[in-house]
């Protein structure tokens, strides 16, 4: 069957976009990028003005949440770093469960955290330049972090929001404290964030930075 290019058309029926198919090729590829509506695309393959083929691809990310923790309980889990700056910071462990690509921009902590990446914390939720994402390899804040479909992998905190400080929003006292946190995923996909609560317990302790954390899900 000889087919001169092929149509990728979108859910809502017009044209993503056209690629020549080169004589004697099996295979055409198409970037969606993560900012692609979810949905059924379809492959149309054409010669001259004949269609002469189609099929249909669904493209629909599932970003989960599989697993969070601190540094400090959970050394393991973190990059190659001192213990002093991964214990103050978090992984993220996630998984893309669906059949489209997608990407976490934003990484961030709200509620009763020492350092919540809102209002009482570092501040940089509304600021669209801040990932709160660090990248060891680079060892540096990163814009985003592509999930491909079928994929999991580790992200990591980079605002500190569990050090204790001057001017947190949660210091430890000679009482035990308890709350909830809302952990959230910002993404480049329409399919929109995803987020996880979890009750937080600090331990009591006379040093305002020298109490234990347990987290647990909600």
């Amino acid at each position: 069957m000889d087919v001169e290019h092929v149509n990728l058309v979108k859910p809502n029926g017009s044209l993503f976009g056209k690629r020549g198919v080169a004589k004697g090729a099996s295979r055409v590829s198409f970037d969606v990028g993560t900012t692609y509506t979810p949905g059924e695309y379809t492959l149309v393959a054409v010669n001259g003005d004949q269609t002469v083929g189609t099929t249909t691809q669904s493209l629909r990310p599932d970003l989960q949440i599989l697993e969070m923790g601190i540094g400090r309980n959970q050394p393991a889990k973190m990059w190659d770093g001192t213990e002093h700056r991964t214990g103050v910071e978090a992984f993220v462990s996630v998984a893309n469960r669906g059949s489209g690509p997608t990407a976490i921009t934003k990484l961030l902590f709200m509620g009763f955290v020492p350092y919540p990446s809102g209002e009482n914390g570092t501040s940089y939720a509304d600021q669209t330049d801040v990932s709160g994402i660090y990248n060891p390899e680079s060892d540096s804040e990163v814009q985003d972090v592509v999930i491909p479909p079928g994929t999991q992998t580790t992200i990591y905190s980079y605002r500190a929001p569990f050090a204790f400080g001057p001017g947190a929003n949660v210091t430890c006292t000679d009482q035990q404290q308890e709350g909830t946190f809302r952990l959230i995923l910002e993404t480049g996909s329409r399919e929109g964030n995803v987020s996880q609560t979890y009750s937080i317990h600090y331990s009591a302790s006379e040093q305002l930075h020298n109490c234990s954390i347990t987290i647990g899900e909600n």
